[in-house]
């Protein structure tokens, strides 16, 4: 015990950082130069770094903000001027080709060293196509779909004079009170590293250097996702087995998967912001998981670590460029700072200039020294923007993305016939289709509810609606809304005067489908919530839509895991479409109307109660476990709630039904260099064809620390017809079954494993197998 101690010790003072393995083996999907490449880039960065000046070298770690909007209260000065000194390596918030060609011949042409710029953007689900928000693609649980959107964003936003892109965000999220769950890929590290390797290629593609890729940066390293009560930048502290086990797995296969540059985030770990933090950013990062890219800061993330409590501009300049950080954003900390810095002796010339040729490493990987105008072509970029195939991609990854929550008495799919009363906030509006961080989307071009309806369910169906609720009745949140684009046109008629038309509305209509929820602002940076219910009266619409006795389709658009426990016991179906995108409205009435079945599965547990918070399903066995005896008083368990989730991570239903056969082992007894099969039979039971994702988990019984109840370690999403059965294989190794120990080793430990196979974690088969000792 002595040893563990020792060990964790020394990791949390940042002297020793273990190498956290990959799930699986990794590969790199980004090619990799040659030798002979490699020579040839760095002669040519060794040559031009002779030639530079301190202030020049300083200038290339310089990322400032130029453009169109912002994403903080900081704008950059003296732009032009910094940019003709040499004193600017990239710019942020610039697009369009016009744009970015103007900035970039003024370096190229006015610098006294030429050379060019990178132009970097938040491409979070899309740039000009916009698709669902990346809560939202985690749910198709599809890969091929969610790295096809990544390639779309990459090609619009390449052809928009961009080739930095700050994304993917790989950050887990237990919290749904967070606004930032939503640009994740939710709870589990298994699921979000598959996620996050497939972003980064299609970005990326084979060939930074080609005119339709452009570098991903991964974020928010690390452990953004964790911030404490759910509120965004606040402190984030927890174990180091809890942080290498479930944390850390999405960064290292992003990295893995080749991601060029990463993101620093703005909370602590380890009492040091992460801006700061030199294990972080050179033990782990550099030292041993041996990534060779640059990173940049989020935005001011240098300049706040002085609120942290870290020092003035001068010591927080040398604390950044010392942990490993290369490319300040917004802050110019460094461009004002590191020269003193070198004079005083806090930093060394080899740390401006490793910071310099890593930042100079980027541009010539991204072909940019070759030609500086190769995403700046206007012809390209009028023949990419929104091209046909992107938009009927854009409404099939949509349709892929939404979860079918409840489907009581076949409510769903609605015929195309008869009267629909269409009601609620988002029943017609087009602004929060497209969702918070919707990059250089247009939400006027984004189809709504009410047009998509139309289009799909045509000439057959009357239409009527009433908006029934504003999204909110506090004017405080209303104007905080409206002051970052929210749109908001709020009624000023009463709720109960506003209710009533709903009410009046639904009693001559043969089905209501009530499209209730959060705006687009309620959720994604800087959106944090308490209160994760329905929000303003929008609960209490459905409480009357529901006396009507018609039938009550709630069509939920969100940001986050909800509250719904009314919504579930009430409404005869519940769809979550979160923010679907360019297409949502068709997309939601293609599933609507049964064009398409629906498929997704939750990647976040929703709770009953926000008092259930963290609620998630890899969770640990306590000593005093609750196994639903109610008068069963000391167990770890709620007065008022059950332990239970709303609905538990991997739910999804279908309109059709599916039948998991008993899980068949190839072996009872896996041997330290084997391979065990899982069989199971599917079988679509039901009347409609459809897709289902079989998952597959394990727990480890008996273990040298504590193990989770459920670990996911694989799925497969596949097509059943009607009636028909497939078998399906996974595959498990040791690998699979490795974790960190308390010594913070990567180990496979010999003993009792339970597998598990079905259709979300909760509702599984189960078999049994031995880890064998050799």
């Amino acid at each position: 015990m002595k040893r563990v101690f020792r060990t964790a010790l020394l990791m949390s003072l940042g002297l020793l950082a273990p190498q956290l393995q990959a799930q699986k083996p990794a590969t790199t999907t980004t090619t990799r130069a040659t030798a002979a490449d490699e020579d040839k880039m760095n002669k040519f960065i060794s040559d031009l770094m002779q030639k530079m000046t301190l202030e020049e070298k300083i200038g290339q770690l310089n990322l400032i903000t130029v453009g169109f909007d912002v994403t903080g209260p900081v704008v950059s000065k003296d732009v032009d001027a910094n940019i003709r000194k040499g004193n600017v390596g990239a710019v942020l918030n610039t697009f369009t080709p016009t744009a970015a060609r103007k900035l970039q011949e003024m370096a190229v042409k006015e610098s006294r060293l030429h050379i060019p710029l990178i132009f970097g953007y938040d491409v979070i689900h899309g740039h000009r196509t916009i698709f669902p928000i990346a809560l939202g693609l985690a749910s198709s649980w599809d890969l091929t779909a969610i790295e096809r959107s990544a390639r779309i964003a990459a090609e619009e936003a390449s052809a928009d004079g961009l080739n930095w892109v700050y994304s993917p965000m790989v950050d887990i999220a237990r919290d749904p009170r967070w606004g930032r769950i939503s640009e994740g890929s939710g709870e589990d590290p298994y699921l979000g590293s598959q996620i996050a390797r497939v972003m980064v290629h299609g970005y990326q593609g084979d060939d930074l250097s080609k005119n339709n890729t452009v570098m991903a940066c991964l974020k928010h390293f690390a452990l953004y996702g964790a911030a404490e009560a759910g509120r965004d930048y606040n402190t984030t502290d927890m174990s180091l087995v809890r942080m290498y086990n479930e944390y850390l797995p999405p960064y290292k296969a992003a990295l893995d998967a080749g991601a060029g540059s990463v993101m620093s985030s703005f909370n602590d770990i380890n009492g040091v912001p992460a801006t700061g933090n030199k294990w972080l950013m050179t033990d782990l990062l550099r030292n041993q998981w041996g990534f060779k890219g640059f990173v940049a800061t989020d935005y001011t993330a240098i300049n706040e670590m002085t609120a942290h409590g870290m020092g003035d501009d001068a010591q927080v300049s040398a604390l950044a460029l010392n942990a490993g950080i290369d490319q300040d954003m917004v802050g110019e900390i460094f461009l004002r700072n590191l020269a003193q810095n070198l004079k005083d002796g806090t930093v060394k010339q080899e740390q401006i200039d490793q910071a310099c040729r890593r930042i100079l490493e980027a541009k010539w990987k991204l072909g940019l020294f070759k030609d500086p105008y190769l995403y700046t072509n206007e012809k390209r970029a009028k023949a990419t923007m929104m091209k046909k195939e992107f938009i009927a991609d854009a409404r099939d990854i949509a349709r892929k993305s939404m979860v079918l929550l409840k489907n009581s008495n076949n409510a769903l799919p609605l015929k195309k016939q008869g009267t629909i009363a269409l009601v609620g906030p988002l029943a017609t509006r087009q602004r929060d289709m497209i969702g918070s961080w919707s990059g250089a989307g247009d939400w006027k071009q984004a189809v709504s509810l009410e047009q998509g309806i139309r289009n799909v369910a045509g000439n057959g169906v009357k239409i009527v609606t009433a908006q029934g609720a504003n999204f909110t009745d506090d004017q405080q949140m209303i104007d905080r809304l409206n002051a970052h684009g929210g749109e908001l046109n709020v009624d000023k008629r009463s709720s109960e005067e506003m209710i009533r038309e709903a009410v009046q509305v639904a009693q001559g209509a043969d089905v209501i489908v009530a499209a209730v929820g959060e705006s687009q602002g309620m959720t994604g940076e800087a959106a944090s919530r308490a209160d994760i219910g329905l929000p303003g009266q929008q609960l209490e619409l459905l409480k009357a839509l529901k006396k009507t006795g018609k039938p009550l389709v709630i069509v939920l658009m969100s940001g986050r895991p909800m509250t719904l426990p009314w919504e579930d016991k009430n409404a005869d179906a519940i769809l979550e479409t979160w923010f679907a995108g360019t297409q949502a409205g068709n997309a939601i009435a293609d599933v609507l109307f049964g064009a398409y079945n629906p498929s997704g599965k939750l990647t976040a547990t929703f709770p009953q109660h926000v008092g259930q918070i963290p609620l998630y399903y890899n969770h640990k066995m306590t000593g005093r476990p609750y196994q639903g005896v109610a008068l069963d008083k000391y167990k770890s368990r709620y007065m008022d709630v059950s332990n239970d989730p709303l609905y538990p991570f991997g739910y999804g239903l279908s309109y059709t039904t599916f039948e998991y056969g008993k899980p068949e082992l190839s072996t009872t007894t896996l041997p330290m260099n084997g391979t065990l099969e899982v069989k199971v039979t599917l079988k679509n039971t039901g009347n409609y064809d459809g897709e289902e994702v079989a998952q597959l988990y394990i727990r480890d019984m008996v273990g040298s620390i504590s193990r989770p109840v459920k670990e996911l370690k694989g799925f497969q999403k596949v097509l059943l017809k009607k009636g028909e059965s497939r078998t399906l294989t996974f595959r498990l190794t040791p690998e699979d079954l490795k974790f960190y120990n308390a010594n913070l080793q990567f180990v496979a430990e010999p003993g009792d494993f339970q597998v598990f196979v079905g259709g979300n974690s909760r509702d599984v088969q189960t078999a049994a197998f031995k880890l064998a000792a050799q």
